[in-house]
């Protein structure tokens, strides 16, 4: 196996399941709510309808609601978020390296099409708290991971230069909105909805645009290493 198809691998694992299964009910139920209804916007009342588990044991487990969406953020993100330092260390090209994180956060999202809504809906809100575990957790990590990624690929003449908070605002922004305008698109342009094979084109797709823009000139040359 190469070091690409075992990092792939690797990054596919599924991040363990909530120790306690009641709670692990309740992230379950709230998860598959906002597929069903491609909106955060979920009550208590749903959640516990839809678990089978009494509402006021999300008090018990998480605190309050913001605290169970807190962790189902923490859940469905870990595995791609835990990966990103092992990706930085792997030896293996800026290019390859990107390539294999632009994959890793598309798929998450097909996996979990309400993250990045998810996010905004937790950075927003009225606990201050929570935002600052969100950006602890989640933007702050995978901006300082753009950084140094991109940092590496200038030192090794891959890439350009390029401000890491307008990349991040790029990747994400177009990692995400397959699947949030997903109904958009379906309403306007009569597409159907996001398979594996749409997802597996959308990753070619965005991985031509984001290095069409990144790459130098050296880069794209055919003996260029990773390319």
């Amino acid at each position: 196996m190469t070091m690409a198809a075992h990092l792939n691998h690797s990054m596919a694992t599924k991040a363990p399941a909530a120790k306690n299964s009641t709670a692990e009910k309740l992230l379950v139920a709230a998860g598959e709510l906002m597929i069903e209804r491609n909106s955060v916007e979920i009550s208590l009342a749903d959640i516990a309808q839809k678990s089978g588990v009494n509402a006021a044991l999300v008090k018990y487990h998480f605190g309050n609601k913001d605290g169970l969406l807190l962790a189902l953020l923490e859940r469905d993100a870990a595995n791609e978020m835990t990966h990103l330092d092992f990706l930085l260390a792997q030896p293996l090209s800026p290019t390859t390296k990107m390539k294999l994180h632009i994959a890793g956060i598309i798929k998450a999202y097909h996996q979990f099409p309400y993250l990045n809504r998810l996010i905004h809906y937790l950075l927003h809100g009225l606990n201050r708290d929570t935002a600052d575990e969100v950006t602890k957790f989640f933007v702050g990590p995978l901006l300082d991971f753009h950084r140094r990624l991109l940092a590496e690929g200038v030192a090794s003449g891959d890439f350009r230069e390029v401000d890491p908070v307008l990349f991040y605002t790029t990747l994400i922004g177009a990692c995400d909105h397959l699947f949030f305008g997903r109904q958009t698109m379906m309403r306007a342009a009569g597409i159907g909805p996001v398979t594996d094979e749409v997802c597996r084109s959308y990753v070619a797709h965005i991985e031509k645009i984001v290095l069409g823009g990144l790459l130098t000139n050296r880069a794209r040359q055919p003996s260029a290493a990773g390319s």
